[in-house]
């Protein structure tokens, strides 16, 4: 899988030269393309494993049970989440560009967020403020949809069972921002360096492709995304879209 730094140096290469950037342009499209197939090829067969756990349970509940039957199925199902999780990180710079309101956007991901809280009986405290006016903006909808999905998933995850998360968008000029604030646990700043990077995670059960995802999706778009933490304060991650 390549890296960040990877990419950055094949730009540039793709930048200064002209035949670099024919040959990279394929050797990328080649990567894609076999990222793509080894993980549909992996993916069916795991879900028909899945799908036969699952109506051998049905069938039979005693099998509940049996000793390592509900980690073989965390397993599976880690993994099943794992390669869906590979192939949109393979295709996230990838964009399918509509125009649409980023403001109706962000506050429709802000309610459905409020509303799987309110289902699960959380006692996170959640508010939104998202600015009126912000325009139309041109994109991947859905894929910017993720990108929002994530940094509320992670801050969720940050403040455990109780706390408080602040999603804020607004338009300044000619860019689109968005942050989405907790007061959770903050990210250590050894590791800071290295949250952007695929398969890098600290979080049990976690993929290491969230924010490695998210990154590249809004790069595509032409923006960049940042985070700030701290022990006392939480995290801060800030979204600039250019408009």
């Amino acid at each position: 899988m390549l890296n960040n730094i990877d990419i950055n140096k094949m730009n540039q290469l793709m930048e200064e030269n002209k035949d670099a950037r024919q040959i990279i342009s394929q050797l990328l499209e080649n990567h894609h393309t076999a990222v793509s197939t080894i993980a549909h090829e992996i993916r069916n067969p795991l879900t028909l494993v899945s799908s036969s756990l699952q109506i051998i349970e049905a069938q039979h509940p005693e099998v509940k049970e049996f000793a390592n039957w509900n980690q073989t199925m965390d397993d599976v199902q880690f993994m099943c989440g794992l390669l869906n999780e590979l192939s949109t990180f393979n295709n996230s710079n990838r964009l399918h560009h509509s125009v649409f309101s980023i403001e109706r956007l962000i506050r429709n991901i802000a309610v459905s967020f409020a509303i799987s809280l309110d289902a699960e009986d959380s006692d996170i405290e959640f508010s939104s403020k998202i600015a009126h006016g912000m325009g139309d903006f041109t994109g991947d909808k859905m894929k910017l949809e993720e990108v929002v999905l994530n940094l509320l998933r992670n801050a969720k995850d940050a403040v455990g069972e109780e706390g408080s998360i602040t999603l804020c968008a607004e338009r300044d000029s000619d860019q689109i921002i968005i942050r989405c604030k907790d007061n959770g646990c903050g990210i250590p700043d050894d590791i800071m360096d290295t949250i952007f990077e695929p398969f890098v995670t600290h979080k049990e059960g976690g993929t290491g492709l969230g924010l490695s995802l998210s990154k590249r999706i809004v790069e595509a778009h032409g923006g960049t995304i940042t985070a700030e933490s701290s022990k006392e304060n939480g995290t801060v991650f800030t979204v600039f879209l250019p408009i």
